[in-house]
């Protein structure tokens, strides 16, 4: 944590420390657990929790750099890794990174792109650019791992990353918040779809999970504030682990009967209300940006 609790509350107790589990050990031997987005991260933190309960992994990732430590790291854990470099937006490489390996068991849909830009700042480029790898690439990525499932008649389960803005919007986030609107639907969706075949689909939102794979652009926005910890109703930010422990309980035997449900892993935070409302700042002052010219 990098600042005290208010004075006489303790806020919410620290988590289990790394390696520790609810689950009993080995609730994932013989199950393959493939996540995009799993090189940085919440997507690696996820994929090392299931590792630590016995699964085998594929991580998939754009970058190869980040597949060659990622690779390393979760190795050490005992577990059998597989990489595959993949833009999820690649409907044909997508078919191609299945076909290469044994049907997975559980997919984690964590790979995303954003930035901070105001709207009237944002190029359509970068607005296909988010939304495409966001939702776009979150369907694509389940629709080959529904099919397959549906075509070979055995159950999976599907977690898909999301954000607490897709239901209140995000101001500077335009882009992200409407795709993470569009996967939380597709969760809802697809659970109804799918669930008379075994397939379970369920969403996942982190709170503030500090971690060294951020971007410039968000370690930039934390900066611009202080004392991360007191922000929080729990009075601390949350420990990347605490998503892969979410993670694995959805996707266990122990938790059948839950799917259609986003589960949000945060301290309560999305839902503070102040009881008198703070002053208004337009997104463009908050991101240090001069008026705007056209």
């Amino acid at each position: 944590m990098d600042d005290a609790p208010l004075p006489g509350l303790p806020g919410l107790p620290a988590p289990p420390p790394p390696g520790a589990s609810a689950l009993p050990p080995g609730t994932y031997d013989g199950s393959l657990v493939m996540v995009t987005g799993g090189g940085t991260g919440l997507g690696k933190a996820i994929a090392a929790e299931f590792a630590r309960l016995g699964a085998d992994l594929v991580i998939v990732s754009r970058g190869e750099e980040h597949l060659r430590s990622a690779h390393k790291e979760l190795a050490a854990l005992g577990t059998r890794v597989t990489t595959a470099v993949c833009d999820v937006r690649d409907a044909e490489r997508i078919a191609e990174v299945f076909a290469a390996c044994p049907l997975p068991d559980v997919l984690v849909n964590s790979a995303a792109a954003n930035f901070p830009v105001p709207a009237e700042d944002m190029s359509p480029n970068a607005w296909r650019a988010v939304v495409d790898i966001t939702l776009t690439g979150t369907f694509l990525m389940t629709r080959e791992f529904g099919r397959r499932h549906l075509a070979a008649g055995t159950p999976g389960s599907v977690i898909d990353v999301g954000a607490s803005y897709a239901w209140t919007g995000g101001p500077g986030f335009a882009h992200s918040a409407a795709a993470k609107a569009g996967v939380q639907c597709l969760v809802r969706t697809l659970a109804v779809e799918w669930g008379p075949y075994g397939i379970q689909v369920n969403g996942l939102v982190p709170g503030l999970m500090p971690h060294e794979d951020m971007t410039e652009d968000i370690r930039g926005q934390l900066a611009r504030a202080d004392a991360h910890d007191a922000r929080q109703p729990a009075l601390r930010v949350g420990a990347p682990r605490e998503l892969g422990w979410a993670a694995t309980f959805l996707a266990s035997p122990y938790a059948r009967f839950i799917t259609g449900h986003t589960l949000v892993v945060d301290g309560a935070n999305w839902q503070r209300r102040g009881l008198v409302s703070p002053p208004v700042v337009p997104v463009r002052d908050q991101l240090g940006r001069g008026p705007f010219t056209g």
